[in-house]
């Protein structure tokens, strides 16, 4: 086994950030990096997958979340917030109007570049929207958040409502899961030594993933829209048409207006840096979640509460924090609680944290940069395994 992967293991979360991450030390059990492999460390330590609740025990710690659950009730966490979703969505509303004004202002010029980062940052801030829509934290109702999510996601930014709450419905259910959760389930990148055994070009790919994981990402959004079309084409949902014609109209309308306004050479260039920049946003906002956390078995039967809080890592920060990353940096209250308002997940950390310790359940939050740390030495520590971890 390489030096790099041989210190990686012996320390799985420990990592050169200032301050270090906080976590509360639990005992749980994860492929860690090689499918079929324990890891012992500072945080875990060799044990057998937990059998259903047969026992007493079994059954209190199943009930864990029903606890926590009822105390963020009482505290009214899940309460709707109206009010900050009207002006949040007033706000991204102007901002994206304005975007495209100042598009058709500035004309046939290279200060388009600047439209273009300004827009790519808007689009980003709409898909956080359609994200808060899916998961119902701006209404209750069924309706009233499919119209919301495919506006924002088919008409605003080119990507099927649908396909993506699908998706990320299964991401939710089971975090970092081995065959079952689609976000680790994807051809650019190997997430255990199993995946990263193929040969080839791919082979090749993951040995240098970590390196290349951010270069890919100006490709994201590129990605999204294809995987929508597909999804739309190949499927036939009750609702198909709707998000058909507002995908189209996205897509029409957007590359209608871009050529009309600029000239061949200028809207390539346009077109390339706004997609990239969007896709490379969205796909930073999201890779502090779950990347270099523990990958479960596909056999796992940890209890819910368990199974969301050792998959998942929260981001330390301010407003701008929140701002920036649509509240995803409250990861673990987000992935414990999907339909808390947005601006709830701030106001209910200090009480998971505090139950997470209280049970000894592992609770990890570390700075904006130490995760992509984390994130990146986990990548290339699968992307190189050892002798050992690949034969």
């Amino acid at each position: 086994m390489n030096a790099t992967v041989a210190r990686f293991r012996s320390r799985p979360w420990r990592h050169i950030t200032s301050p270090p991450p906080m976590c509360v030390p639990g005992v749980f059990t994860v492929r860690f990096p090689q499918a079929g492999t324990t890891v012992a460390g500072r945080y875990a330590r060799p044990v057998p997958a937990p059998s259903p609740p047969a026992t007493a025990a079994a059954a209190r710690r199943g009930s864990l979340y029903a606890e926590l659950s009822r105390q963020i009730r009482q505290a009214g966490l899940l309460e709707r917030r109206p009010g900050y979703y009207i002006w949040k969505i007033a706000g991204t509303a102007v901002a994206l109007i304005a975007g495209w004004a100042a598009f058709v202002v500035v004309g046939d010029s290279w200060w388009q570049l600047a439209v273009a980062v300004f827009l790519a940052v808007v689009f980003t801030q709409v898909g956080f929207l359609g994200h808060d829509a899916g998961h119902r934290q701006i209404t209750g109702s069924r309706r009233a958040s499919y119209v919301l999510g495919v506006l924002y996601g088919n008409l605003g930014i080119g990507l099927s409502y649908g396909w993506w709450v699908g998706k990320h419905n299964r991401h939710h259910a089971h975090p970092n899961t081995e065959g079952a959760d689609p976000d680790i389930m994807i051809s650019a990148l190997a997430f255990t030594a199993a995946q990263a055994c193929r040969r080839g070009v791919a082979r090749l790919g993951f040995r240098y993933q970590a390196y290349l994981f951010f270069p890919m990402l100006l490709g994201e959004a590129i990605s999204i829209h294809v995987a929508s079309i597909r999804a739309l084409t190949r499927r036939a949902p009750r609702r198909q048409p709707v998000e058909v014609a507002l995908l189209a109209a996205h897509i029409v309308g957007y590359f209608t207006v871009v050529l009309l306004v600029l000239s061949p050479v200028k809207a390539v260039v346009f077109i390339l840096l706004q997609q990239g920049l969007f896709g490379l946003y969205l796909g930073c906002s999201f890779a502090p979640n779950h990347k270099g956390m523990p990958i479960l078995a596909a056999g796992d039967r940890s209890d819910f509460l368990r199974r969301q809080v050792l998959t998942s890592r929260n981001v330390r920060g301010g407003w701008l924090t929140d701002f920036a990353l649509g509240g995803l940096n409250y990861q673990i209250e987000h992935h414990l609680f999907p339909s808390m308002p947005r601006p709830n997940l701030r106001r209910s950390q200090a009480l998971v944290r505090a139950f997470c310790q209280r049970q000894g359940v592992r609770y990890c939050e570390t700075s904006l940069a130490g995760s992509y740390v984390q994130a990146l030495r986990y990548l290339n520590a699968v992307g190189r395994p050892g002798p050992s971890m690949s034969g």
